[in-house]
């Protein structure tokens, strides 16, 4: 008796039970900050618009990316993105200073002879002119 006593308190006796695991992870768990290291500082982001911020952040990711070879691809544009239907965004290193830049925040000029791009600020002192006329 003593037997069927203990298979008795066995069965009644569960084992408490796991949460069920989702098929996929939650939409905030898949960020895509793969190159981002966590260490960027959130305070000089806050009085911006979130897109300008995003763009600053891709940039930098940008820099830490390329690292050396900035000075090989200097003037030439890194990845284009669609912002709307009517608006174009263009990530690009500019030939005269050699920073990773966005047509929307520093401007964007590409020299028609050597079709090198340069950004706002040195195509003015570069004297570069567009050739939309």
């Amino acid at each position: 008796m003593v037997a069927s006593d203990t298979i008795r308190e066995l069965q009644t006796k569960k084992m408490p039970r796991t949460k069920k695991k989702s098929a996929g992870r939650p939409a905030k768990d898949r960020t895509h900050d793969y190159i981002d290291d966590g260490t960027h500082d959130e305070s000089e982001d806050e009085d911006l618009p979130s897109d300008e911020a995003g763009r600053r952040k891709i940039k930098k990711n940008y820099e830490e990316l390329l690292g050396i070879r900035i000075e090989k691809l200097r003037g030439r544009v890194l990845n284009r993105e669609k912002i709307n239907k009517s608006i174009d965004g263009l990530y690009f290193i500019c030939y005269e200073c050699k920073k990773i830049c966005h047509n929307l925040d520093e401007g964007w000029m590409e020299e028609v002879v050597t079709l090198n791009n340069f950004c706002g600020n040195c195509a003015k002192a570069k004297g570069v002119r567009s050739s939309a006329a």
